[in-house]
């Protein structure tokens, strides 16, 4: 026993430092451990592969026949024939209109020994059925790729990928080839449920929404929101839907659609999907949803009276630099014969120095860069590192002196400290 204290003291009188090497340790894998749980696990649905064949869904059939094979049959027949009326198609026989047909989709059916009663869906193939009806089947026009990010509201509860939900199993298995929006959907798996997520949507920085689109290879957003509120377990389920579109998060529409229980939920928000493709449809043919042109770098524009502003700046700095140039000529002597003429003064060295500015969010990022790129004799700024919440770091093309760039900082407004040729601004 004496041999086991003896060897046990030591490990109590270590320094404080091991413990706190031992608690950022165990912090650091706790944070390792909740960001692998954030990406992995089974939370992707892939979305299906767009067709252009033409669909009509929700049709309701009542057959019978000699066996329950023969009245399948038959209610898919009878499906054919209402769905090619649906479209508006020619009169032709059963064997014409179902030689058209590439497949059924059943919504639900009940089957009987010899009645068979469904809702099912017809897909006419576009190549056969679209000469037929005059060319339908296909957009007269296209969007430009649009990011989809169906939000769910359940609970109090709004999700986009973060767990496997209805909504975003609906429009996955969307059919979008027909439709005239192109939609980009992600599958939801690995990290998009930390790229795509409800807290993007509140972001306004179009340097971060251009990172996010450049990563799905679309032009702009659109948000289908969904919010289902239910009145008691099993019961009615009522649907209030949110069109919104743009990094601004702009409203377009709204509508509400209701469940009489549970099993209803998947086409209630099926229909919804339609309602919403019609929503962006008629927005795209009145030219409301167009690109925002300030997701892109090549054509971004400025809000007018921001941009007088820096027309008015830039004319006071010529009239400065005109007036002291005047003033400098008047106050320069005429240099005699016998005198040595003066050399002229050298240009202004351009130096790059490294700078470090506090970044508690995104749009602090954005207005460092704007502030200091124009400051007075700035030639460029750009971020190196960038750290939200922490210290991030931008390098600067300065003419001149880490000694006159502080002090440009600070007559813009800067709180400055100067550690050899590096800065660290703050408000």
């Amino acid at each position: 026993m004496t041999t086991f204290a003896a060897s046990f003291r030591p490990k109590m009188d270590r320094p404080a430092s091991w413990i706190a090497a031992l608690g950022a340790l165990g912090l650091a894998i706790a944070a390792g451990t909740a960001l692998i749980a954030q990406v992995s696990g089974d939370r992707g649905i892939a979305p299906v592969a767009s067709s252009t064949d033409i669909s009509i869904g929700g049709i309701e059939v009542n057959a019978s026949g000699r066996n329950a094979e023969d009245a399948r049959k038959n209610g898919w027949l009878q499906a054919e024939r209402k769905a090619w009326e649906k479209l508006g198609g020619p009169k032709l026989s059963d064997s014409d209109i179902d030689s058209m047909v590439s497949a059924i989709v059943i919504e639900s059916e009940q089957i009987g020994p010899r009645r068979y009663i469904a809702k099912l869906g017809v897909v006419f193939d576009r190549t056969k059925a679209g000469p037929l009806l005059g060319g339908q089947g296909g957009p007269a026009v296209r969007s430009a790729p649009l990011l989809t990010i169906p939000v769910l509201n359940s609970g109090g509860t709004y999700t986009v990928y973060e767990v496997r939900n209805g909504w975003q199993r609906a429009w996955a298995e969307y059919q979008a080839g027909r439709s005239a929006i192109d939609y980009v959907r992600p599958s939801g798996a690995g990290g998009d449920s930390l790229l795509v997520n409800y807290g993007q949507l509140g972001r306004r920085s179009r340097s971060w929404w251009r990172n996010v689109l450049d990563a799905y290879g679309a032009a702009d957003v659109i948000v289908p929101v969904a919010h289902l509120e239910r009145q008691w377990p099993g019961g009615p389920v009522k649907g209030t839907f949110t069109a919104r579109h743009g990094p601004d998060d702009k409203f377009i529409e709204s509508f509400t659609l209701s469940a009489r229980s549970e099993d209803e939920v998947p086409a209630m928000l099926n229909k919804a999907i339609e309602r919403f493709d019609q929503i962006y449809t008629a927005a795209l043919l009145r030219g409301d949803l167009r690109p925002d042109p300030t997701l892109r770098t090549d054509r971004l524009t400025l809000d007018p009276k921001i941009a007088a502003l820096i027309a008015a700046e830039r004319d006071a700095q010529s009239a400065d630099a005109a007036a002291a140039a005047a003033a400098a000529a008047l106050a320069v002597p005429v240099p005699s014969e016998t005198a040595p003429a003066q050399a002229p003064a050298a240009a202004a060295t351009v130096n790059n120095f490294v700078v470090q500015f506090t970044t508690p969010s995104a749009a602090a990022v954005d207005s460092a860069l704007a502030s200091v790129r124009g400051t007075p004799g700035v030639r460029g700024a750009a971020t190196s590192s960038i750290a939200i919440g922490g210290v991030s770091v931008m390098r600067v093309s300065y003419g001149g002196d880490v000694g006159a760039l502080a002090a440009a900082l600070r007559s813009r407004g800067w709180t400055v400290n100067q550690s050899g040729n590096s800065l660290t601004i703050s408000r």
